[in-house]
């Protein structure tokens, strides 16, 4: 198997929640994101959670004010948003973490929560939230997916943790275990509170694990969307404060509720760096904590994405 790259770029979408008026004018949108994304020199592109809803707006006031209206009729409409990422990371040769969306599974009594990364060679795998908010609870009633998986790429092992996921520390620490060196954390936050959880779980997540953690969020106002209406946030890029990182641990902001992309270097060396010999090592002593012995690791999937064709799929238990 080849060497994978260890050093790349990322852009990060703040995302502003639109109203197309056409597929095609999504699509045009997404393009335009997609290139100015390989423009900058990015090799991986991020969108946040729920960054699809805006195209309800296709079907209608109905539609558009009904929660679980809109759940299937984005459902229908999945296959063909994913043939049009898999165009743009074709295309222009990026990984490409899709905006997540609410879709139907046969096993499932409840709609699940999922983000899907692209590769550039056609491959692609997805994600589902875990844990559900108050409002997917009580209000959307969307259900938390059945399992964690990691993405085996050429751009190194990467985990998603969709917005509440990254504030429970196991469930990152599993995809960590697993072998992540970065979690992409898509996310729709309508307060500061909410962006300060987020930022904050990422922040920690990247400390405790000695990884990259991505932070993409919607932003803006959709007052004619009953569930993507408000949306606070800033992109972030966050490491562990130790030697080879900023001593604040944050890689790279974004301007808050800026519709733009933060761009930002990934370096996994400095991640196997901190890992190995850093000033603290929270990834080697995580079993030292009381009780850690008590946690079983569950089984993950392993989702392949490389590009090689002799690469052969394992599972972490």
């Amino acid at each position: 198997m080849r060497r994978r790259v260890r050093k790349f770029t990322v852009a990060s979408a703040q995302y502003a929640i639109g109203r197309p008026k056409s597929f095609d004018d999504y699509a045009n949108r997404l393009a335009a994101k997609a290139e100015e994304a390989a423009g900058g020199g990015a090799s991986l592109l991020m969108f946040p959670e729920y960054g699809a809803m805006e195209l309800a707006s296709l079907f209608g006031a109905e539609v558009e004010a009904d929660l679980q209206g809109q759940i299937g009729a984005l459902d229908e409409l999945a296959p063909k948003v994913d043939a049009l990422h898999l165009e743009l990371a074709a295309k222009h040769g990026l990984h490409i973490l899709a905006a997540s969306l609410p879709v139907r599974v046969p096993e499932r009594e409840l709609p699940v929560n999922r983000a899907r990364l692209f590769a550039p060679n056609g491959r692609h795998g997805h994600q589902d939230k875990i844990i559900m908010t108050r409002f997917e609870r009580e209000e959307w009633a969307i259900g938390g997916g059945d399992g964690l998986s990691v993405f085996e790429t050429d751009l190194g092992c990467i985990g998603v943790a969709i917005c509440y996921d990254c504030e429970f520390p196991l469930l990152v620490r599993t995809m960590v275990e697993a072998g992540a060196e970065l979690i992409l954390i898509p996310s729709c936050t309508d307060t500061l509170r909410g962006h300060g959880r987020v930022r904050v779980g990422a922040m920690a997540r990247a400390l405790e694990n000695q990884c990259y953690a991505v932070v993409s969020p919607t932003v803006g106002k959709a007052p004619w969307s009953p569930s993507v209406d408000i949306n606070r946030g800033a992109a972030g890029v966050y490491g562990p404060p130790d030697i080879g990182f900023p001593e604040t641990g944050i890689v790279a902001e974004g301007r808050f509720d800026e519709d733009m992309l933060l761009f930002a270097e990934i370096n996994l060396d400095l991640v196997s760096e901190a890992r190995r010999a850093g000033q603290v090592l929270n990834h080697q002593h995580w079993n030292e904590q009381p009780g850690a012995d008590l946690w079983p690791i569950p089984p993950v999937r392993t989702v392949d994405l490389l590009s090689d064709e002799d690469y052969e799929a394992h599972s972490y238990v």
